[in-house]
């Protein structure tokens, strides 16, 4: 009777769950980690919880503020620990404020330092992540970098100004000897400005204190740009970044963490390096710990109209046997090997480990790019991976000799050379440990910047649409 009741008790219990809506199902969900990634392209906030949660955002424009309510949660610790989360020097973020806006709903208001495009969306668990909420804050107007490279050459060319000291005026002295003094005006306050309000208000998605209005320095009319010459643009990108940590290494070493190093220093010495008397200047896809979507990396390179793509990564493997250093150049065709394949499969999955909206990806420019790739591009690549092989080989060991070709995403510009390059196998303790040492990593950037300019010695930069 006992065990009959039991059964009727579990079989009523399994018909109420399936009666239950989503977000009756949602309440009481538990937040396992918040996450706050900033980034002058975007800052990217992550709730991740062990129940996918339901989000409805309300962007409020003046002063600018995303205000989320996020159903079925009780506030706890972990999401007020999001205020202290916010540095001085986000791009984007001025500061949050939590709290429990109605029963099983939480509030989120981000006060922030401009308009945004914010895009709200959630993504299902992956590798070492539970159900995720994604706030990406994106600058409504976006950076242009190709500017900003001008801006930089321009610095680099102006030749210094000097202000003449004015000429003596002994009769202007005596003057203002005989003038009555003039009662200075009181000094301005040495006071650190007062940052806007951040208060308690969270019933209320447009409280919020005033916001500084921020000025920039505009070009008379007529005046025409500034115009400087030739230089060599090449597109850095460290793999991985933010949410996706690339491979672990069995000490726990991050390859997102190393790659940037590496990419940093050789973007170091990009800047300080000439090619037939003409200036090279380095740009970086990535140039912090922040995700950056793989077809994004391809468009960041179009945008500068870069020279060469560069994607600097570290290896791994399931056994930790495999060590030394690899290049790879894209394939029409399929894959060179086995192990190409399958590299290419693992690098083309960190947009799911990432965090990539799917309903905001461009489509359209996916097609273009894995339509438009030419075997002109595929054999300029193979000439500058040969390059860069050949200078690797004498740093340290090859895992293979020569240069592998295989679907990557990341290398689909279709009129840019671009490579892959694999510095060393990170799951192996040896290359590990290499790849944590910072001469080492100065060994690498070295042998990548010799690879460069042997290719560009062979291969000048064709014409540029843009003048930089």
């Amino acid at each position: 009777m006992k065990r009959r009741t039991a059964l009727t008790y579990l079989g009523q219990s399994s018909l109420l769950l399936l009666q239950l809506g989503t977000a009756e199902l949602a309440w009481g969900a538990r937040i396992v980690a918040v996450r706050m990634w900033p980034a002058k392209d975007y800052t990217r906030i992550t709730i991740e919880s062990d129940t996918a949660l339901k989000a409805t955002p309300f962007y409020v424009p003046d002063p600018p503020r995303l205000a989320v309510d996020i159903e079925g949660i009780e506030l706890a610790p972990n999401l007020r620990d999001l205020v202290s989360k916010v540095k001085t020097d986000d791009p984007n973020v001025l500061g949050v404020r939590v709290g429990q806006n109605v029963p099983k709903v939480v509030r989120l208001v981000i006060d922030l330092k401009g308009p945004i495009a914010p895009q709200v969306f959630t993504l299902e668990p992956v590798a070492a992540y539970q159900h995720r909420l994604v706030l990406d804050l994106y600058p409504a107007v976006p950076r242009d970098p190709l500017a900003e490279l001008i801006a930089q050459r321009l610095q680099e060319i102006a030749p210094p100004t000097t202000v003449p000291a004015p000429e003596a005026d002994p009769l202007g002295a005596l003057i203002a000897q005989r003038q009555p003094p003039v009662a200075s005006p009181p000094p301005e306050s040495t006071q650190t400005p007062r940052p806007a309000p951040v208060g308690p208000d969270l019933t209320n998605p447009n409280a919020g204190g005033d916001r500084p209005q921020i000025s920039a320095k505009q070009r008379p009319s007529g005046t025409p740009p500034p115009k400087t010459d030739r230089i060599i643009v090449l597109a850095i990108d460290a793999g991985h970044g933010g949410e996706d940590p690339g491979a672990i290494g069995p000490k726990g070493t991050y390859e997102k963490t190393v790659v940037l190093a590496i990419a940093r220093k050789l973007r170091d010495r990009i800047n300080r390096t000439q090619v037939n008397g003409q200036p090279m200047r380095a740009f970086m896809t990535r140039d912090g710990d922040y995700f950056v979507p793989l077809h994004t990396r391809v468009n960041k390179a179009r945008r500068v109209q870069a020279d060469l793509f560069v994607s600097i990564h570290a290896d791994a493997f399931t056994s930790p046997r495999p060590r030394g250093a690899s290049v790879f150049a894209l394939s029409q065709r399929g894959a060179t090997s086995a192990a190409a394949r399958w590299l290419a499969d693992k690098e083309n999955a960190a947009d799911l480990v990432g965090g990539v909206n799917v309903q905001a990806k461009d489509e359209a420019l996916q097609r273009t790019l894995l339509d438009m790739s030419t075997t002109a591009q595929i054999n300029d690549s193979l000439r500058l991976g040969d390059s860069i092989l050949r200078r690797i080989g004498r740093v340290g060991n090859l895992h293979k000799p020569r240069v592998e070709q295989a679907g990557f995403a990341v290398l689909r510009a279709p009129e840019i050379p671009s490579v892959l390059v694999e510095t060393a196998f990170i799951s192996n303790p040896q290359d590990e440990q290499k790849l944590r040492n910072p001469q080492f990593q100065a060994q690498i950037a070295d042998a990548l910047l010799e690879g460069i300019v042997e290719y560009f010695s062979k291969n000048p930069p064709l014409a540029r649409t843009r003048q930089v």
